[in-house]
Formats: C-alpha cells, sequence, structure tokens
C-alpha cells in the first residue's frame, strides 16, 4: 500500500508542473489576450537540433521554468523534426512554416521569440548554456 501511496504522489507532483504547450499560434495569441500573459514562441528541431534538444532537457523540462511559464507565458512550440518517424501532420507542418516564416526568417535553431499577446516582437534569442534560472531572467530582460 505505501509503494503505491508513493508512486501516486509522485505522479500528482509531476503534473503539477507539466508543461502546457500550444501548436495553434491563433489559438494561443486569444488566450493570452485573455489571460494578459506574453507568449513564448519557440523553434525548435527536436530530433535533429543538439542545442535544441539540450533546450528542451536543460530548461523546458525544469521545474524552474515550468513553474514561471505557468504563471508568466503562454508557450507555443513550433517544431520542424527530420526524421520520418516524427513527422508532423501536414497541417501542422505548414502552420509552422508559415510561423517561420513571419518569426524565423533567419532559419535559427532554436530560436525563443518572445511575443506580446497581440503578436508583437519583444525579443528574440537562441541557446544560451545557463541555469533555468539564468535563462529565464534572459526571457524576462527581452521585454524592455
Amino acid at each position: 500500500m505505501k509503494k503505491i501511496v508513493t508512486v501516486l504522489f509522485l505522479f500528482i507532483a509531476s503534473m503539477s508542473f507539466s508543461q502546457d504547450w500550444k501548436y495553434n499560434f491563433d489559438e494561443a495569441k486569444e488566450l493570452a489576450k485573455k489571460e494578459n500573459k506574453d507568449i513564448v514562441l519557440i523553434f525548435s528541431g527536436s530530433d535533429w537540433c543538439a542545442p535544441c534538444i539540450r533546450l528542451d532537457k536543460n530548461i523546458w523540462q525544469s521545474e524552474a521554468f515550468q513553474k514561471e511559464a505557468a504563471s508568466q507565458w503562454i508557450l507555443v512550440k513550433a517544431n520542424f523534426p527530420r526524421k520520418k518517424a516524427n513527422q508532423l501532420s501536414d497541417a501542422q507542418t505548414e502552420h509552422n512554416r508559415a510561423l517561420a516564416e513571419k518569426y524565423n526568417v533567419e532559419g535559427s535553431f532554436p530560436l525563443v521569440v518572445l511575443l506580446d499577446n497581440t503578436g508583437k516582437v519583444l525579443g528574440k534569442m537562441g541557446f544560451k548554456n545557463v541555469s533555468p534560472e539564468e535563462y529565464i531572467k534572459m526571457i524576462h530582460s527581452l521585454k524592455k
């Protein structure tokens, strides 16, 4: 019984800081307006871009980032996988391409774009090898 309670507790605790990634930018903008939050748009190559993978593992999955994101931002991920097994639907691929044409004309990976709730770019940054806390500060510093 003790094991069941422990496992249940760990499961619930892990869910409390899970990220709520959005994949539709228009829906994310509506939610950002409703909740009066900025948007963090991430361009990622999840299965081929080593810095993208490190950012996911070290920053996005960290408890510090998940906690901050839940209270401060609406998260949107525009993923560009290359492996056939990870391919997105045609509609999602086209949606991500349209986002890239507007917000990532440089073709940078990873690229983190901070936007206000109307879609206006506040700032951009890429991979930095820093702690989650430092990365959070850097995202906040984009809003001047």
